[in-house]
Order: C-alpha cells, then sequence, then structure tokens
C-alpha cells in the first residue's frame, strides 16, 4: 500500500522555506543540508496534510507563528549539533 502522492509534512515545506530565507541552502553541500533537514524535522511533531490551501485557510494565524517559532528553535538546535560534530561520524 502507498500513501497518496499529495500527503507530505507541512513542517518540511517551513523548513524549506526557513533554509531558503536565511540562505543556508545556497552556501552549504547537499549532504550537509539534508542532515540538518533530518535534525530539524526530528525535532518538530508532523503536521500531514494533503493540500497546502487547506492550511493556508484552516490554520490560524496564532498556530503558524507558533509552527514558525518551532522551527526556528529547531534550526537553531540542529546547527548547534552539526557545528559541534564537525567531521564526527554521529
Amino acid at each position: 500500500m502507498k500513501l497518496h502522492d499529495d500527503i507530505h509534512n507541512y513542517y518540511e515545506k517551513l523548513v524549506v522555506d526557513k533554509l531558503t530565507k536565511e540562505g543556508l541552502a545556497d552556501n552549504k553541500d547537499t549532504d550537509f543540508i539534508a542532515d540538518l533537514c533530518c535534525l530539524i524535522l526530528n525535532q518538530l511533531p508532523p503536521k500531514y496534510i494533503r493540500y497546502e490551501v487547506d492550511m493556508a485557510f484552516y490554520l490560524p494565524q496564532a498556530e503558524r507563528l507558533q509552527m514558525e517559532m518551532n522551527v526556528d528553535q529547531a534550526l537553531k538546535s540542529a546547527l548547534r549539533f552539526l557545528n559541534e560534530n564537525k567531521g564526527k561520524d554521529y
């Protein structure tokens, strides 16, 4: 059985948006970004959706802001971990 192709974790979009906004995707290699994304997403609760428009319409502004703050915190934590473990096999 395969889940529908449209089903995805909304936090993935928020993480990609944040990495793009911060310019991290431009100056880091793909392995670093992949590790960073995994570390960030593993700190966040999944929020599965089918259509982006549903989140834009139904998500209260306060919840959206909280989700963005959660991404900020997870990003800081993940960067700290990666920087402290540079060159280590983690």
